[in-house]
């Protein structure tokens, strides 16, 4: 899923101050690195949080340092719903809310910064240290004693 999406969502219960096992390991099945490049480099990255008692922002903040971590473009806006089982109604839906408007920002923003960087991803992600030649390599390319 990660190398044809441009963007991703990663929402997460907190459990005793942090995101989840569950949504940690999910994150590390992504690949690393093929080759020299990761593959979640330059994509953008929304993080949301939901909490059963007060509003806190710990699983955001987790979240936040593994997306730079993987050189993901995360949005500077987030979510975190505190007392979430009292947010939705009797059918599974969100109630009518600041914690909703809030998502919402959170999903228009994702959208726009996509939008922004799509043309410029590769761009924003190409890095000096990947790139550069070895000496070695460099001198076996230019080499002109064969000349």
């Amino acid at each position: 899923m990660v190398r044809w999406s441009e963007g991703m969502v990663w929402c997460s219960p907190e459990r005793h101050g942090a995101m989840t096992g569950i949504m940690k390991a999910q994150i590390d099945w992504i690949p690393l690195s093929e080759g020299a490049v990761r593959p979640s480099q330059g994509k953008t990255l929304a993080v949301m949080q939901v909490c059963g008692g007060s509003q806190s922002f710990n699983a955001v903040n987790q979240m936040r340092i593994l997306g730079r971590w993987m050189r993901m473009i995360t949005i500077p806006n987030q979510s975190s719903v505190a007392k979430a089982w009292q947010e939705f109604d009797e059918d599974g839906r969100m109630k009518p809310s600041p914690y909703y408007d809030r998502i919402v920002d959170v999903m228009e923003e994702l959208m726009k910064f996509t939008l922004l960087t799509r043309e410029y991803a590769a761009y924003l992600v190409d890095r000096y240290s990947e790139r550069k030649e070895s000496a070695e390599a460099l001198s076996r390319r230019v080499n002109q004693s064969k000349i």
